[in-house]
């Protein structure tokens, strides 16, 4: 979808020499009309990060000051959008792209009050446009409540999801290794510390997110690790994995993602160790957990979340080893 209206810009725009950034593509996005040697893929999500350099593009966390070329990959939350274009802003030339179902249409009507925009491509659902405008108060800035801090377009940025909440007040006393799942900025992780865990290995895939886990989080039991949790492999296994699974890649639920985080949990928990998920309730998680784990059982929820204890984790077999 991206891939047809870059085309035609790209045939209908002179770019400026020098260097070109394209800003939070996803993974799947069809980026071959970009002149390779002068492009870098700029994401701080860890899969497609992955993705677009097993590819052999030039990848990025932050944005290169020198772009002359900035092209924006409208993500969904609105906040994190305001950032991205204020980025692209100082370039030579800015572009945005973006599906109808993204908000496309509510960031241009945004972008006419604040500057010039071109007339859109309009292709596949979704719209292409270059901009010029001051954007100077749509900057990235952190967040602040009860003693954390967060930034525009993590999970939970404006503060504990009531999932994790319920999490928190379900954990008993931690003792030993403790991996957080998903750890976003911290929140988790910090009651796990409250518990007396020895150790907790934060794993986020989300470079923003663990960035406020590390401002959220000072205490040396505290590992913090930029990966793909269903990839993830600790270097030793923990007693216990908590997690507060995402069940979203796009705008629909895919169960899929938390199923995955559940059995990469079994993989890293020793023998006896213990896993401590929060879910809603109408994912189809049993299966799951049944092929994971040798006993799990509700211990806390209300009516749209459950809180589940699984224990027993059964290590599944790779190539004749075990997982």
């Amino acid at each position: 979808m991206r891939a047809a209206r870059l085309g035609l810009a790209l045939d209908a725009l002179t770019l400026p020499e020098g260097p070109i950034a394209i800003l939070r593509p996803r993974m799947g996005d069809d980026l071959s009309d970009l002149p390779r040697d002068r492009t870098t893929v700029v994401t701080g999500f860890r899969p497609d990060h992955d993705h677009f350099e097993a590819q052999g593009w030039r990848v990025a966390v932050d944005c290169p000051a020198d772009a002359a070329t900035v092209i924006v990959c409208l993500p969904r939350a609105k906040a994190h959008a305001h950032a991205l274009l204020e980025c692209a802003s100082h370039a030579e030339l800015a572009i945005v792209d973006g599906q109808k179902t993204d908000g496309i249409e509510s960031i241009l009507r945004d972008l006419r009050k604040r500057g010039e925009v071109s007339e859109p491509i309009t292709k596949a659902h979704g719209k292409l446009a270059t901009f010029r405008a001051k954007l100077d108060d749509w900057a990235v800035r952190p967040t602040t409540f009860d003693g954390f801090e967060t930034l525009p377009g993590i999970f939970s940025a404006d503060g504990a999801d009531r999932g994790s909440v319920m999490l928190a007040q379900a954990l008993p006393q931690l003792k030993g290794r403790v991996i957080d799942l998903g750890a976003g900025w911290g929140y988790l992780a910090n009651a796990a510390l409250e518990k007396g865990a020895k150790q907790v290995d934060l794993v986020e895939a989300e470079a923003d997110a663990l960035t406020c886990a590390r401002v959220n989080l000072t205490d040396p039991r505290a590992r913090f690790h930029w990966a793909d949790a269903t990839r993830f492999r600790p270097d030793q296994l923990a007693h216990h994995v908590i997690c507060n699974p995402p069940f979203h890649t796009t705008r629909e639920a895919d169960p899929r993602l938390g199923m995955a985080f559940v059995a990469a949990a079994a993989g890293m928990l020793v023998p006896d160790g213990t896993l401590w998920l929060v879910a809603n309730r109408h994912l189809p998680y049993r299966e799951v957990l049944e092929a994971s784990f040798r006993r799990h059982e509700d211990v806390a929820g209300d009516g749209a979340f459950r809180v589940i204890r699984a224990d027993g984790p059964i290590r599944q077999r790779v190539s004749g080893k075990l997982a």
